[in-house]
This record gives C-alpha cells, structure tokens and sequence, in this order.
C-alpha cells in the first residue's frame, strides 16, 4: 500500500504546480493605467511590509518554543514544529503576494467584462486555495514518510496552529482598525464614499483585506487542515494500524484531486454569477464521495469498523454534506438578498441602538443550524464508524479546502478591485462591474467564514476524541470538583481571548481615528482633492498596533491549557478543552454572522433602500458594521485557532503530565 503515499507526494506536487501556474497566468495579465498601478503598489507595499515585521516576531517565537520541545520532547518533536509553522508561512506568503497583485488586474479585466474580472479574481483565490492544501498534504506526507511514529505529528500541528494564531489575530486586529477609522471619518463625519482616495486611511484598509481575509484565512484553513488529517491519523492507526494512516492520507489526495478537476466547472455568465463559484464546490464535493466510495471498497472492502467499509465511507459524507449545509445557512442569515439582513437594515431606520439589537439577535439564532449540523455529523460518523468516523468527517468536511478558501480569496481581491475601481475615477460602468464582483464575494465570504468555524470546531473535536485515546481516559466525569473547574475554565477561555482581542481593535481604531481627522484638519486641500492623503502613517498605526497586541492573545492560549493540564490534572484539562471548544465554537459563529450580517445591512441601505447613502438609516447602520468589524473579521475567526490550537498543545504536554 506504500503507492498510496506515493501518489499523495505526486498530487500534492501537481496541486502546487497548478497553483504556481495559476500565479503565473495572473502576472503575465495587464495591471492598467498608471493610476491604478500606483494605487496597487501602494496595498502591495503595505502588505508586504506587515508581513515582514509580523514575521520577525514569529520568527523569535519560533526559536524560543523550538528550544523548549527540543529540551522536553527532543530533536523530531522541534524539527516537525518548525517545519509546520514553515509551510504555513509559505502558504500565506505566495496567497499575500498573489493577492495583491491580482487586485489593479482584475479591475483592469472588469473595463473589458464582468466574467474577465472575475476569471481573474478567481483564479488568485485559487492560488492560495491550492497552495494551502498541496502545502499540507505534502508536509503530512512527507513527515509520515520520514518519520512513521504518527504520534509525534501533533507537533507539526502546532507548528501550523501557532502561524495561524498570530496571522489571524494580527491580521484582524490590523484589517479592523483600518477599517473602523475610515468608516467613522470618512463615511460618517465627511459623508465621502468608500474607498474615497481622500480617506487616508483607505489604502490601510484595502491592505487589511489581504492581511486578515488572505494571509490569516489561509493560515487558519492550514491549521484545519492539517489538524484533521493528523487526529483522523492517530486515531486510525491506534484502530486499524498502518491502514488507518494510509486511509486518512488517501483521502485526503482524493479531496485535491476533485477540488482540482472541479476549477473546470467554475464558469461563469451574466444568468449565473452569484453561483459560479457554488456549483464547482459542488461539483468537488460529489467528486470526492464517488472517487472515495470506489477506492474504499476496491483496497479496504473490510475494514473492523462498526458498518465496516460503508460507515467509514457514511463519514466522509456526512462531513460534505455538513459544510453545504452550514455554509448556505450562513449565507441566508447574512446575505443582503434575504430577510434577516433586511430586518436589520429596517431596525436601523429608528437608530443605532435598535440595528445592533437587530444583528445581536440574528447572530445569536444564527448559531442554531450549526451546532444543529455540526452534531449531527458527529452522531452519524460515530455511528457508523466510531471515533474514527469523527475524524473521517472532518477530513470529508475539508477534502474540498482548495475550492472552497479559493472562494474566500476571491472576496478580498474582488473587494480590492472596486476599490481601485472608485480610487482610479475609472467611471460608473467600471465601478459597477467591479461592485457585482465584490457583491459575489461578499457571499462568498460569508460562505467561507461560516465553514471555517464549522471545520474548526469538528477539527477541533476530532482532536479531542484523540486526546481522550491518548491520555488513557475511560470518561470525563464532570461530577467531580476539579473537572467542574477545568469545564468553566475553559468555557470562560473564548470570553477573556475576545475581550482582549476586542479590546485592541478598539485601541487600534482609536488612533486611527485620530489620525485621519488630523490629516484632513492639517493638509490643506485634502477634502477638496489637491492634496494626497499620508497613507503609510496609517498603515504604520494598524501595523504596530496588530504586531503589539497579538502577542498577549498567542502566549495566553498556550499557557491556560498547560496551567490547568499540571494544576487540576489530566482528566480536568479534558473538561477545560470540552468547555472550549462547546463555548468558542458557539461565540464564533455568534460573531461573524452579526459581524457580516451588520455589513451587508449598511450595503443593503446604500443600494438605495431606507433613504439610500447619508440617510439616517445609513448613518445608524455604518455604527452597526463598526461594532461588527472586529466581530466578523478579529474575535470571531481568531476563536476558530484558540480552540484548535489549546487541544493541540494539550495532546503536546498530556504525556509528560502523565
């Protein structure tokens, strides 16, 4: 059976290749005129340069955990964290870097049509969908290869979960306070339209689109990505030894492959816009549930399992169902095309107060199809495989990642490029195009973000299954005194990473906004357009700001699960992750989709409803997406790492406090 981690080396090659191909069709693209040109480098430049200086911080983390394994674990342990965290790094850096220079060419290929600039958009989203997944089936790959001892893999996990970590706490906070300041200067207190090239903080903003909704998604979706594979291979090989290894490996390969045939059913037209993108995720997922039905029964017809070969096959599919599910659940509360974005959008039209109570109710019954979804995956994968099938689901869930973060890529550069499209004076028929094309992402977005959560929190669980198995629990008895603590520490976890999380965009956008109203009230001719904006000081404010308060975030979450893990014991850090994970996953979907349905609220009232742009309504709404900002785009997704990454680090230390 060694040919099937043959052709997972060779899968996971292609799928690079055809990644690195899709950058390349993109460089070889017109960027524009010189405006537009200006205008990229400019979020080029800054994104770059806040992944420079967010690098040597991480680069410093690196060393210091890298020592400490190495001392507690030995040389391997060390050796497979760094390379994690590694590829990782490398995933964000080629999607970043596409990204951003994909932006002034897909506006440069909406002057020509619709469907140009969006083949163009797609296909950077693409490069980083691939990337992230070719990069993680190869380093699982090749670790398994080098290594064979599955057990010591959770360090690559951590590796990946660190990266992650930082990149989707930095990047939110940095993302959100550009965000906020130019929303509450520009749109409220100026009354100019976004993305206005008088705004100085506008190229900030668009450079936080790359930082948060790219680099971090990215590395967020690695994480995932990985953490599946790795549970469903720990857990496979304690049941079914080596086979339950190659299975897992297997089908993860399989995902690529679909995902890649699938790029070839994304076509798009005027008719079908808004479901291009819908049908090739559909097209992978059917993909995946044939090729692996045929190469499960064909080379594992009897597996020891309780359905045998059927229920493990039973689990991948309800893994792929379970995220179509979650993510047009998502997309129906949040899209400005359905009833509960509009409701808030109609509360706005009394005041502030009344939206955010509006999004604030939605978000929270927005966590109902979800949890709902989410458990019934696990009661069908565990029925009919056990807790292998728990694992299996959640790589069924992320088989079809390449596609699916390709979706989500695609909003940041589609957002980019309207933006662009209104900095350039290109005119109405440009701006329109390039509007649709972020109206898409915009669903896709929201798409993105609600199977990020939802795979996080089945990743996350697939990983707690394997620390039951691993620290030799029989059960958690939550009757007992210090397992009832450990359930409310880590339930409180989420709460306290939110607040502080929370608390630094608000800082952030503090400074910001005062930045932009000193630049408007110093620089003469700036608001009559004579004058430019300084836009690297407020990337430089977002920069600093992202860089200084990720740090405290990132030690606490791997600190809290080692402190109650020695304190309270082995079975009590088994009540703190249930805790975690039940109460993070929860308040993570809570958020984003408030956060994104607040958004898309005001979007709906600037397409003329309730008064249109500089109504009351419009005013009372702009209040509502600034409170959603650092939900939907910092607190929220970063909760997706914090629970991954505590039962990473809790699987790391449970032998030695053992």
């Amino acid at each position: 059976m060694q040919w099937i981690l043959a052709l997972a080396f060779c899968v996971a090659i292609i799928g690079l290749v055809f990644s690195l191909w899709k950058r390349q069709s993109i460089f070889s693209m017109p960027r524009g005129n010189a405006k537009m040109i200006e205008i990229s480098d400019l979020i080029h430049k800054g994104a770059i340069s806040f992944l420079k200086a967010e690098y040597k911080v991480i680069a410093i983390f690196m060393v210091i955990v890298a020592i400490i394994l190495f001392l507690a674990f030995g040389l391997p342990s060390a050796a497979l964290f760094v390379f994690g965290a590694l590829l990782s790094l490398s995933a964000c850096t080629i999607g970043m870097d596409t990204s951003t220079s994909a932006n002034s060419r897909t506006t440069q290929a909406a002057i020509k049509s619709v469907k140009a600039g969006f083949n163009v958009a797609f296909s950077s989203g693409t490069v980083m969908g691939f990337a992230v997944v070719s990069l993680g089936l190869l380093g699982i790959a090749l670790c398994y290869f080098f290594l064979v001892k599955v057990e010591l893999f959770y360090a690559f996990g951590f590796g990946a979960s660190s990266i992650a970590l930082f990149a989707r706490v930095g990047g939110g906070i940095f993302t959100k306070a550009a965000d906020v300041g130019a929303d509450l200067v520009g749109k409220v207190e100026k009354g100019i339209p976004e993305d206005d090239p008088r705004n100085p903080a506008v190229i900030a903003d668009n450079v936080g689109d790359n930082v948060g909704d790219v680099a971090g998604m990215g590395a967020d979706l690695f994480e995932s990505y990985v953490g599946a594979i790795i549970a469903a291979m720990v857990i496979g090989f304690l049941l079914l030894g080596p086979n339950g290894v190659l299975i897992t490996i297997a089908l993860a390969t399989i995902g690529l492959i679909a995902s890649i045939i699938a790029t070839a059913a994304v076509k798009v037209s005027k008719e079908n816009l808004f479901g291009a993108i819908d049908k090739g995720i559909f097209v992978a997922s059917l993909l995946m549930a044939i090729f692996s039905y045929f190469f499960l029964m064909a080379f594992f017809p009897l597996l020891p399992l309780p359905f045998g070969t059927t229920g493990l096959f039973l689990a991948v599919v309800a893994g792929l169902a379970g995220a179509i599910i979650i993510g047009y659940s998502t997309e129906f509360v949040t899209s400005p095309y359905h009833s509960p974005t509009q409701k808030i959008a109609q509360a706005a039209t009394t005041g502030a107060g009344t939206g955010i109570i509006a999004g604030l109710s939605t978000g929270m019954l927005s966590t109902v199809v979800p949890v709902l979804t989410v458990g019934a995956v696990i009661m069908i994968s565990y029925f009919f495989a056990g807790t292998l099938g728990i694992a299996i689901a959640a790589v069924g869930m992320l088989g079809t990642l390449g596609l699916t973060l390709a979706s989500e890529t695609y909003g940041s550069v589609a957002d980019n490029s309207a933006g662009i499209a209104e900095m350039a004076g290109l005119g109405e028929k440009v701006r329109e195009r390039t509007e649709l094309l972020d109206a898409v992402g915009n669903s896709t977005a929201a798409i993105g973000k609600g199977f990020a959560i939802s795979s996080a929190a089945l990743t996350a669980i697939a990983l707690f299954a394997s620390y039951i198995i691993v620290a030799k629990l029989a059960a958690i008895d939550v009757s007992k005194p210090s397992v009832t603590v450990g359930l409310f520490l880590g339930a409180l976890m989420p709460f306290v990473f939110s607040a502080f999380t929370m608390s630094a965009v608000g800082k952030a956008a503090v400074a910001m906004v005062e930045e932009v109203r000193r630049q408007f009230k110093t620089i003469k001719g700036l608001m009559q357009g004579k004058a430019k904006p300084d836009y690297e000081k407020c990337i430089s404010i977002s920069t600093n700001a992202a860089l200084h308060e990720m740090i405290f975030p990132g030690i606490l979450a791997i600190l809290a699960p080692i402190t109650v893990g020695v304190v309270l014991g082995v079975e009590s850090l088994g009540g703190f992750l249930a805790g975690a994970i039940a109460t993070g996953f929860m308040l993570a979907v809570f958020m984003a989709n408030a956060g994104a349905a607040w958004d898309n609220a005001k979007k709906f009232i600037e397409k003329g409803n309730f008064g249109g742009k500089g109504s009351e309504a419009h005013k009372a709404a702009v209040v509502g997406d600034t409170v959603g900002d650092p939900f939907k785009d910092t607190a929220g997704p970063s909760l997706n790492i914090l629970i991954k990454l505590m039962t990473i680090v809790a699987l790391l230390v449970v032998p030695l406090i053992i």
